[in-house]
């Protein structure tokens, strides 16, 4: 790395608000802190090493001018203190270069630390040991490091989908799993050499199965059968949780249902993509001159289908815990475990880190997936399409998760901006977006900002700060990456006008709404009355006839006995449906 000057340094810490090579580091900055960035520029791969600048102080509050110099009152015992440390406190002795600079008359550290060769690593705190005592540079921040993480210090280039998984074979392989891959297979090369080999030679060339009659562990995940997955891997599976309303609620009975899906990738990939798109919403269509409606789901097929194959494909199997589909009200949730192995800003650029190298040629091959790195770009392109916010994505280190968050919710109806206006001011377009989703989910974050409204960093900040400013927003919790905040239910407008008037008009109609899509797709059979307010739990008569029936009457759902509409042996069918 090239030689900087502690001036150079600064200037540069300043210009960018932050940098993946710089450390700022002052005097409300642990010892401890300081030996954590020494730990992450020694162990990070091609960093070439970092530097840290001791006596600049930083106000992560502000927006403008974060950084200042304070200086180091006794820079030879600072030294010191640095340098036994520095020998004692990790598995190698490690010697930055220290050296004490001028900045407008203030003594300053500038201690450099040089990435350590690859057999040294990784390095760690003694007394805490691996992994959680080994750091890594992670962006502009300091991450300790996950066992995953060691497998890249000790150059382990295999993937662990590659690996066998003992007492298997091929008496334990779906062959509708294989029947299925050949069909998408020939779909997208009918002239594939593969093709033409049995099962077990197609098995073997896809290094699913081993030489020695082993499944290896993506033969498992694609192409066991149910038993021997649950047999080895019993929680290796997908939940798709339908939560009653917009919040995790804690009360177990009345939390949630649930649907597993367990057995090869092959199959369960599609039907689990056609569960959530039975429960959303549809928009029934007659042109003029068709017989039949169509339908056709607020959320593109493509996104839901890609937000999965997202998921299977990336989340670590090192983890035997399952992956989960969250449907609230208002949006869906993926969570699976293994966080991003790119950077948190850098989701969604070209090119694609692949964990499981096998499941993801295949899955590629077959075109259950996008080609490498364009997914979740065509899930913001589709979206933006459909008049929804733009996807979000949340990778946590600490949890060892990854969540995708798709809202079901169309920006900017008659509803947003009666409730937007109740704030008064002038607000610009991303900062309504930002409090509409606030609304929806419960708070918004820098990095979640950045992602809904696409814009940098430090215009993300500027603009969650003025709605905090404004009294709008608070803040709820800061991590190393982003800034929380939380809709204020304290701003004086809010109280008055936006809970009375907007949330009860806005809210019963999304839920109306929601049900009645529920409906049609109940009336896919035909069902009388009593049927349909049993399936939606109503009582009254009256109400049922006035929200449900007679909006959906002759638009989505017909009489089957048209010519005698009080007929006792009177039903509700879906328009389209026999």
């Amino acid at each position: 790395m090239k030689l900087y000057t502690a001036q150079e340094l600064y200037k540069q810490l300043s210009e960018s608000d932050e940098c993946v090579w710089i450390e700022a580091k002052g005097e409300s900055d642990s010892a401890q802190s300081l030996m954590e960035s020494v730990c992450s520029f020694s162990n990070e791969p091609g960093l070439g090493g970092g530097y840290i600048l001791l006596g600049i102080g930083e106000d992560t509050k502000a927006l403008d001018n974060r950084f200042w110099i304070e200086g180091v009152e006794n820079p030879d015992k600072a030294q010191l203190d640095i340098s036994t440390r520095c020998a004692s406190m990790f598995n190698l002795s490690v010697r930055p270069r220290i050296d004490v600079e001028k900045l407008d008359g203030k003594n300053v550290l500038k201690i450099f630390v040089p990435e350590l060769p690859s057999q040294q690593k990784p390095l760690y705190f003694k007394s805490v040991g691996l992994p959680q005592g080994a750091w890594r540079r992670i962006g502009s921040s300091d991450q300790r490091c996950t066992e995953e993480d060691l497998y890249a210090f000790y150059q382990d280039n295999t993937s662990f989908d590659s690996s066998v998984v003992k007492n298997t074979g091929f008496d334990d392989v779906d062959l509708d799993a294989v029947k299925y891959y050949r069909r998408c297979r020939k779909e997208v090369n009918p002239k594939a050499e593969e093709l033409n080999y049995s099962d077990r030679e197609l098995l073997e060339s896809l290094e699913c199965l081993t030489q020695d009659g082993n499944l290896t562990f993506a033969g498992v995940m694609l192409f066991g059968t149910k038993r021997v997955i649950r047999r080895f891997y019993p929680l290796m599976r997908t939940d798709y949780i339908r939560v009653r309303g917009n919040e995790w609620v804690e009360n177990v009975n009345e939390r949630f249902s649930a649907i597993e899906f367990m057995g090869p990738l092959m199959l369960q990939i599609d039907r689990m993509i056609d569960a959530v798109l039975s429960d959303l919403p549809q928009n029934f269509s007659l042109k003029e001159g068709q017989i039949h409606a169509t339908t056709k789901p607020d959320l593109p097929e493509r996104v839901i289908r890609e937000a999965i194959v997202n998921a299977v494909m990336h989340r670590s199997y090192r983890h035997n815990r399952p992956t989960q589909i969250i449907r609230y009200n208002n949006r869906i949730e993926i969570i699976n475990s293994g966080y991003s192995l790119k950077a948190q800003e850098e989701i969604g650029t070209a090119g694609s880190d692949t964990r499981n190298q096998l499941i993801a040629s295949i899955l590629h091959e077959t075109n259950l997936a996008e080609f490498k790195g364009t997914g979740i770009r065509t899930m913001r392109r589709l979206m933006t399409g459909a008049g929804l916010s733009m996807p979000t994505f949340e990778s946590d280190r600490t949890k060892d998760t990854f969540t995708i968050r798709l809202l079901l919710h169309k920006f900017f109806d008659e509803g947003d901006v009666a409730w937007l206006n109740s704030f008064g001011g002038t607000l610009s377009q991303g900062q309504r977006s930002a409090l509409i989703f606030a609304r929806e989910v419960g708070a918004v974050d820098t990095l979640t900002y950045m992602q809904i409204v696409g814009e940098k960093r430090k215009l993300a900040d500027s603009n969650l700060d003025f709605l905090k400013k404004m009294g709008v927003l608070k803040q709820k919790g800061k991590t190393v990456d982003s800034v929380y905040y939380v809709l204020n239910s304290d701003f004086d407008v809010i109280t008055p006008q936006v809970t009375p008037q907007v949330t009860p008009q806005v809210a019963p109609q999304v839920d109306i709404q929601t049900k009645c899509n529920e409906l049609v797709l109940f009336c896919r059979i035909p069902r009388s009355k009593k049927e349909m307010m049993a399936f939606l739990k109503l009582s009254d008569r009256k109400s049922f006839d006035k929200l449900y029936l007679k909006p959906l009457l002759n638009k989505r759902i017909r009489y089957t006995v048209p010519d005698k509409p009080n007929s006792r042996i009177q039903k509700y069918v879906a328009i389209g449906e026999s």
